[in-house]
């Protein structure tokens, strides 16, 4: 990268932001103008994203397209450089840019159906958008924080006023467990800065901080604690599957999609790159966790008659593996970590297109009310099938290559947890299978006889989160080389 791509870097963020502030400006009846505007900033935000991902030189610095504006120097009030609007990339949030960039993409798309108040919808999910475009690339840690809360926030109105079913709880829930998770991110935040001495928030300077091994070990917790409520860590994850079932279909594709993924990015950021020696000191708890939701999400997914309940514990069962990659302490299980953070947020997206396109004719997620959908829906179901391969591993698609890298990693540090690990893919393959023979196949229930095959927007939105799952699956090298060098160079306690 060179020195102006900090200017798309830059855009990632200022794109969804600025649009959101355009459509405050723009009539709730023109619609059309409205439809028009977001379909140029979602293609933008993702030729952006696309840019920052390949422009990104694995050989080359750790952090590349690095920018400041001091916007504190003149008020002293923390210093120099107390706070600073600081950009820039390293190879595991050049990935989870371009993650951001594909989902926002057919999420656009699959809203403009919406005929509630479009232009507050919008408003709201690109504020959101920028929020988590700007958590990815934030090198200040106060400003990063922001943009956490900024991602955060909207979930609540996006939730509460178009989401369905417990709608009014989902939301509440979703939040209180969520900003509670920011209490303690907040607390440590001003005990790193306080510790470190230097009057600033940079996180480039605070990483050569060489912090108290006691420190570590007190404050680690506090963030992958406060962060982990927001990646489903098990005992803090109900409110994923309610938060899941109640979203609209564009805010369930990024809550699961990327959302998801700003907990376990915040534990890597803040916690692993910040308290190396914390990190590796709480690392087999993290592996206990980990591998506690893998488990209880797939055996809950088992269980669930609802398809985004099933989607939700699925989406618990999968963030698990995130969490015991991350605690196996090895480049190949941290790998593997950050490609299930990719891989989950292509094909959950896709879930949820999908299942919303289904429950806005039907009015109904039931799986045993659906037999016979192939007949009825078969692009519907060809596109459900292959979210389903990818979400249980077969080969040649995004999910293999994460969860391989996970195992092998996992068996390395932890045998006997791998061998956990890899029934919880069993238990992943029993509740898909199980799906497929009571939704899909059988004889047709007739009161579906009226559903229609799923919209052109929807078809592209799925057709290119199905190519996302293709490239990765088929040729995974620019995420492995992007994603291997950071982790062997930024986590010290890493192992090969």
């Amino acid at each position: 990268m060179t020195e102006n791509d900090s200017f798309a870097v830059l855009a990632v963020f200022l794109i969804p932001l600025g649009v959101s502030l355009l459509l405050m400006l723009i009539p709730s009846r023109e619609r059309s103008l409205i439809i028009a505007l977001t379909a140029v900033a979602s293609l933008a935000m993702f030729a952006v994203s696309v840019y920052v991902f390949l422009s990104y030189d694995f050989g080359g610095e750790q952090f590349q397209g690095v920018k400041a504006w001091n916007y504190m120097s003149d008020v002293g009030l923390l210093g120099d450089e107390g706070i600073q609007l600081k950009v820039g990339v390293d190879g595991i949030a050049a990935a989870m840019v371009l993650l951001t960039g594909i989902v926002i993409l057919p999420g656009t798309w699959v809203s403009w159906k919406i005929q509630d108040r479009l232009k507050d919808f919008f408003i709201l999910l690109y504020i959101l958008t920028a929020g988590v475009f700007g958590t990815f690339v934030m090198l200040d840690m106060f400003v990063w924080f922001l943009f956490y809360e900024l991602a955060l926030l909207p979930m609540y109105l996006l939730i509460g006023v178009w989401g369905s079913t417990r709608k009014e709880y989902g939301a509440m829930k979703l939040m209180m467990m969520l900003l509670a998770g920011s209490i303690l991110i907040f607390t440590a935040i001003f005990a790193i800065y306080t510790e470190a001495g230097l009057g600033t928030f940079d996180l480039v300077d605070l990483y050569e901080v060489g912090f108290d091994e006691d420190f570590q070990k007190l404050y680690f917790p506090l963030i992958a604690i406060g962060c982990g409520i927001l990646a489903a860590m098990f005992p803090f994850h109900s409110w994923s599957p309610d938060g899941h079932a109640a979203a609209p279909t564009a805010v369930s594709m990024l809550h699961a999609g990327v959302l998801m993924k700003l907990g376990a990015f915040g534990i890597i950021r803040l916690g692993f790159q910040m308290m190396p020696e914390g990190g590796e000191f709480w690392a087999p708890a993290l592996v206990v966790l980990g591998i506690t939701a893998a488990l209880y999400g797939a055996i809950s997914a088992l269980r669930q008659d609802d398809l985004k309940l099933m989607t939700g514990f699925s989406s618990v069962s999968h963030m698990g593996y995130v969490i015991l990659g991350l605690g196996t302490m090895n480049v190949i299980g941290w790998t593997g970590a950050v490609l299930q953070m990719f891989a989950h947020g292509i094909m959950t997206a896709l879930f949820f297109l999908l299942i919303g396109a289904v429950y806005d004719q039907a009015h109904n997620r039931d799986i045993p009310n659906f037999s016979g959908m192939a007949k009825q829906m078969p692009i519907w179901t060809i596109f459900f099938v292959i979210a389903s391969l990818a979400s249980l591993g077969l080969p040649g698609l995004s999910g293999f290559i994460a969860e391989v890298h996970i195992f092998i990693g996992a068996f390395r540090s932890y045998p006997i947890v791998g061998g956990l690990a890899v029934l919880t893919a069993a238990i992943t393959a029993t509740y898909l299978l199980r799906m497929f023979a009571q939704a899909f196949f059988g004889e047709f229930n007739e009161r579906w006889s009226g559903l229609k095959e799923i919209t052109y927007a929807e078809r592209a939105g799925a057709t290119v989160l199905v190519a996302a799952i293709l490239l990765l699956g088929l040729w995974p090298s620019p995420w492995v080389d992007r994603i291997s060098t950071t982790i062997a160079a930024t986590i010290p306690g890493v192992t090969l």
